[in-house]
């Protein structure tokens, strides 16, 4: 008897990640419905056992730095295990990086997003470099002759590993390579320099964080004497010869393992100039707002990886006589989940399509700053069987303040969107236009955005409150969406706790009223 195993939940596989309600219903608005075949071929990948074993192969063996070969030549290679790049090789085969700019289907990079968010769900870390890739051809179209040469590279769907010229491979992997040990956020701060030799500079400088080392190309920040400027570094050089950018270690990060991020060295590497000299910050901001979509994208594929196993381990297991998922409280935590879940991905999906500049400021700052909150309280769903690594829960909880952190943390993701309302007064109007047009569906919600209002007229001490300023307009900007496009009881569940005052602080804690049974069931249809 010792031995039988009871009241254990079996293993989630064999499900369609792609089954999302609310994922769908945003690619059906966005024009987007042509690509919903592919999505859940890859919905299914996503939710299969093998992904999960790759997921858990790529976390268990990291990648490894060898700077040298057995006879002392200087190498800089980094090894991953071949489940790194089955996932890597699935991502682009399916166009997660820079097919898109390339796609004149309407709804293209909602497609992109909806594929970026399923596939994330199996696998985090590896979105790194897909995201870099997706994000770079902004910034290099600010230089034709630049995009002309490697934009089709780069929007291929042939993941070609391997350390070769950019032009003899089938296809490109992008990365940046920005802030330095003294600078972080401050990039102006960086010492980076980057002197004139023919039609190329040469850059001379020590990397804090660059992504993806075994990118093919890179972005990176250098001084030129007309000031501080983007420069487009390729790993290779055409004739074959290793650029001179030198890997110093790996980061031991607190999230993923599988992904490498480096500290390194360019000592009279090539650059080429990307968009006007001394502008470069203006020039890399294009791949910044790019990548921070995809803070967003992950972190709101975080949530719904947690929502469905929160749930699915609700649904099989029982206490006190009865399945976690019939028990009131649980279901009040799960059904908390699913509203913060669903806010999450519908405002995701909206700004894959409309790039609103400053919706995407105010949503990066809040959803990615709830995503840790989330995976602590779906991990405590599991209980000490979602505190084992088996589970799957840790890592997405040590992968979760990542996207918080990554391309501005809090302080300068708030601070962000004060200077796009001081750069960009029509912006401010387009963003209440858009929160407006919810008005009449809801009291709260009407209350809030009043209050709010009042709040952006008030010009003094903003940076002292640029926080909760913040904060309460990304609320609204989910509400309004939420109101207009989202299952009824979401929306009223999301009005009373986030806007009406009417829930606690922590999940689980939705007022009485709210129809538990209709959020749960449309949060996860096929477990609940």
């Amino acid at each position: 008897m010792t031995h039988e195993v009871t009241n254990q939940v079996p293993s989630l596989d064999g499900y369609d990640v792609a089954d999302d309600p609310a994922l769908l219903e945003a690619l059906r608005r966005s024009d987007a419905a042509w690509a919903e075949t592919e999505l859940h071929e890859l919905g299914l990948k996503a939710g299969s056992a093998h992904a999960r074993l790759l997921a858990r192969q790529a976390d268990i063996h990291p990648p490894v730095l060898h700077t040298h070969d057995r006879y002392g030549h200087r190498i800089d290679e980094v090894e991953f295990h071949p489940a790194w790049h089955e996932l890597m090789a699935t991502a682009v085969g399916h166009g997660l990086h820079a097919a898109p700019w390339r796609d004149e289907r309407p709804g293209a990079h909602v497609a992109r997003a909806a594929k970026f968010y399923v596939w994330s769900q199996a696998e985090a870390g590896h979105g790194c470099p897909v995201s870099m890739t997706y994000a770079v051809v902004p910034a290099l179209r600010t230089s034709p002759e630049l995009a002309r040469r490697y934009e089709p590279l780069l929007a291929a769907r042939e993941y070609d590993f391997g350390t070769r010229a950019p032009e003899a491979k089938r296809g490109l992997l992008a990365g940046m390579s920005m802030t330095e040990k003294q600078g972080g956020s401050d990039v102006r701060a960086n010492t980076t320099s980057a002197v004139p030799a023919g039609d190329h500079h040469v850059l001379t400088g020590h990397k804090w964080f660059t992504s993806a080392p075994m990118s093919d190309l890179f972005l990176a920040l250098a001084y030129t004497q007309g000031g501080l400027s983007c420069f487009v570094v390729p790993r290779v050089l055409p004739d074959g010869s290793r650029n001179r950018m030198f890997l110093q270690r790996l980061k031991d990060k607190l999230g993923n393992r599988s992904n490498a991020s480096a500290e390194l060295e360019y000592d009279g590497a090539v650059g080429l100039l990307v968009g006007e000299e001394g502008r470069g910050v203006r020039t890399v901001i294009e791949m910044v707002n790019a990548t921070r979509l995809d803070c967003v994208l992950g972190t709101a594929a975080g949530m719904r990886s947690g929502l469905v196993q929160a749930t699915h381990h609700a649904v099989h297991r029982k206490a006190f006589g009865r399945a976690l998922v019939d028990q009131p409280a649980m279901r009040n935590v799960l059904a908390d989940l699913a509203v913060e879940s669903e806010a999450a991905t519908t405002v995701a999906l909206w700004l894959a399509g409309t790039r609103s500049r400053l919706g995407l400021a105010v949503t990066k700052y809040w959803v990615c700053k709830r995503g840790p909150a989330h995976a602590a309280e779906a991990l405590e769903c599991l209980g000490g069987n979602g505190y084992v690594e088996d589970s799957g829960l840790p890592r997405l909880f040590r992968e979760s303040p990542l996207m918080s952190i990554w391309e501005g943390s809090g302080n300068v993701a708030a601070l962000d969107a004060l200077r796009a309302m001081a750069r960009e007064p029509e912006a401010v109007d387009e963003f209440l236009a858009e929160v407006d047009a919810g008005r009449g569906g809801d009291r709260r919600f009407d209350a809030a955005a009043d209050a709010v209002k009042v709040a952006l007229s008030d010009r003094d001490d903003l940076e002292l409150r640029a926080r909760v300023l913040v904060e309460r307009m990304a609320l609204l900007l989910q509400g309004s969406l939420l109101l207009r496009y989202g299952h009824p009881a979401v929306a009223d569940a999301f009005c009373a706790s986030r806007l009406g005052g009417e829930g606690g602080v922590a999940f689980g804690t939705l007022p009485r009223g709210v129809d538990f049974a209709a959020i749960v069931e449309r949060g996860c249809p096929v477990l609940s």
